[in-house]
């Protein structure tokens, strides 16, 4: 995959965000993921892969448009794969709440996990802990090999967890070992991401969230040379035989980073939609003026590249329009 093609992927991702954003706090979960969705698809015509959806908005049956198996891009470029989540966080955004983005991952065909829409336990961490860590090791044992890696002592560790009842238990265990915990309200990619960002203080995310977000968030933490773990949760045989017809010869083993997203390069890019860790929100300046802020990486280089874009948008773009007259009118 060429360099270039990050800056391509990135402008997708904004013109995701900016449909999206005119819905923060409406009350609309579906209209806010419709917009973005019809964004990005659109924009994908003029970017230069020949890319196969292999996790988007669901089945042909279920998602007119980013389905898994869609074709996008204009054909003119590598054969790949595409993670996408038009906009992760739209409970988030009809609510008005933090950490909501719109979210593209790449690797060349046949590396990207066909992850199932069911939960998967998860495990990240950054460079320091990478390959030091197992899933399977009791929630201490991870605690206490963390703490000897990081040369840091358990109170001064930091863990990340989405503020969900199912988490109960792991928060128990964590706060009786003495770690800090830093509970997530909204955000699994952005969260998982966090334990390997730079100058952060997350040490080790934990916990279970969305499979195919497991697999989105592998793919930026490759780019950071961090590591993700994970086990997928099928519940009863219908979600057990989903993942065998999706390729998974195991659906209860552990899955690498090599399983998720293979081993070659990757290219992640993210913009925020609303603030979060580590993403500010749109801001609508005036004047059809409007400012994203993104990131994108690649793991062939492990270059992070910020990315803070001011944007034209030609007519005020109206709540309860078409989403096709949305994206004429920008």
């Amino acid at each position: 995959m060429e360099r270039e093609l990050a800056l391509e992927i990135v402008r997708v991702t904004e013109l995701g965000a900016l449909a999206s954003a005119r819905w923060i706090g409406r009350g609309d979960k579906h209209a806010a993921d419709d917009a973005a969705t019809a964004a990005i698809r659109s924009m994908f015509d003029s970017v230069s892969i020949n890319g196969t959806v292999v996790i988007g908005e669901g089945e042909m049956d279920d998602a007119p448009m980013l389905y898994i198996g869609e074709q996008v891009g204009n054909a003119d470029g590598p054969l790949v794969d595409v993670a996408v989540d038009p906009l992760e966080g739209t409970e988030v955004v009809a609510s008005g709440l933090d950490n909501a983005q719109s979210v593209i991952a790449i690797a060349d065909k046949g590396n990207l996990l066909h992850a199932p829409d069911i939960y998967m336990e998860k495990l990240a961490c950054g460079p320091e802990l990478a390959g030091k860590l197992h899933i399977e090791d009791p929630v201490e044992v991870t605690l206490q090999k963390a703490s000897h890696f990081s040369g840091k002592s358990l109170s001064e560790l930091t863990v990340m967890v989405l503020d969900r009842e199912r988490h109960s238990d792991l928060i128990a265990r964590l706060r009786a070992a003495g770690v800090r915990i830093k509970l997530l309200g909204h955000g699994d990619v952005a969260g998982a991401i966090a334990a390997a960002l730079p100058d952060n203080e997350v040490d080790l995310y934990m916990g279970s969230g969305g499979a195919p977000e497991g697999v989105l968030a592998a793919a930026a933490l490759k780019c950071l040379g961090g590591e993700m773990q994970g086990k997928l949760l099928p519940e009863g045989p219908f979600e057990m035989q989903r993942c065998l017809l999706m390729g998974i010869e195991n659906p209860m083993g552990v899955l690498t980073m090599d399983d998720m997203v293979g081993t070659g390069d990757v290219i992640f890019a993210a913009t925020g939609v609303t603030s979060g860790e580590f993403l500010s929100g749109v801001r609508f300046l005036g004047k059809d003026r409007a400012e994203t802020h993104s990131v994108i990486m690649r793991a062939q280089s492990r270059t992070i590249r910020y990315i803070r874009s001011i944007h034209f948008l030609p007519g005020k773009r109206i709540p309860g329009r078409s989403a096709d007259k949305q994206i004429a009118a920008m």
